[in-house]
């Protein structure tokens, strides 16, 4: 299950599929994907495939998850990231060691309370968690130097973009079911946003509020 064989195979898929960022890879290599799933379904875990994780929620696939993250790092350090969307913390450890601080938000308590006691046993002390509605990001925190969206609203929210610092990025998933585009949404220093289509996917939808 766990098998240097099995995370290798993995790898070169992600490689086939055009990343190439060789810490990204290597994150998605030594990170233990079988546990931000449920038992039954470990021997899947190192499947290019997403996972459902409960609550109506999926763990991403590790392609999506290595495309995300190597886009987000791809302008240069990133010292204050805000994730929204830390569902099972897959997406959060994979960045974690490649930025400063991840701030990321949760709008489900048990996957949040569930994240939060896998990154502590992975000993990850970088991340601040928060239970909150995503679509409101953080701003008693920002500036942000990088934004990653794990779930996808109908349009751009633009308290997200308002809480995004001079040549920040974000990179969010934006349409509904079946029409789903990835974004690179870079902010100028004369204030505009500079817009890129990275590649279609599927995630489940951002949803405002928050759910104990």
């Amino acid at each position: 299950m766990t098998s240097a064989r099995t995370r290798d195979r993995l790898i070169k898929r992600l490689q086939s599929g055009g990343i190439v960022n060789p810490e990204v890879l290597e994150r998605i290599r030594n990170v233990p994907r079988h546990l931000f799933v449920d038992e039954a379904l470990a021997s899947r875990a190192y499947e290019d495939t997403a996972l459902p994780i409960g609550h109506g929620q999926t763990i991403s696939q590790p392609y999506v998850v290595a495309r995300m993250t190597e886009a987000l790092i791809g302008g240069g350090p990133l010292r204050k990231i805000l994730e929204v969307g830390t569902g099972c913390g897959y997406q959060t450890t994979v960045l974690a060691p490649l930025v400063g601080q991840i701030y990321s938000i949760e709008r489900l308590a048990p996957l949040l309370q569930r994240a939060r006691q896998t990154l502590f046993e992975l000993g990850i002390k970088n991340v601040r968690f928060k239970h909150g509605d995503g679509l409101q990001g953080w701003p008693e925190e920002a500036p942000f130097d990088g934004i990653l969206v794990a779930a996808a609203p109908a349009t751009i929210p633009q308290d997200l973009v308002d809480q995004l610092a001079v040549d920040g990025r974000m990179i969010i998933p934006v349409g509904g079911r079946g029409g789903q585009e990835l974004l690179q949404l870079t902010r100028r220093k004369d204030g505009t946003i500079h817009r890129e289509s990275l590649c279609l996917v599927s995630f489940v939808p951002l949803l405002e509020g928050k759910i104990r």
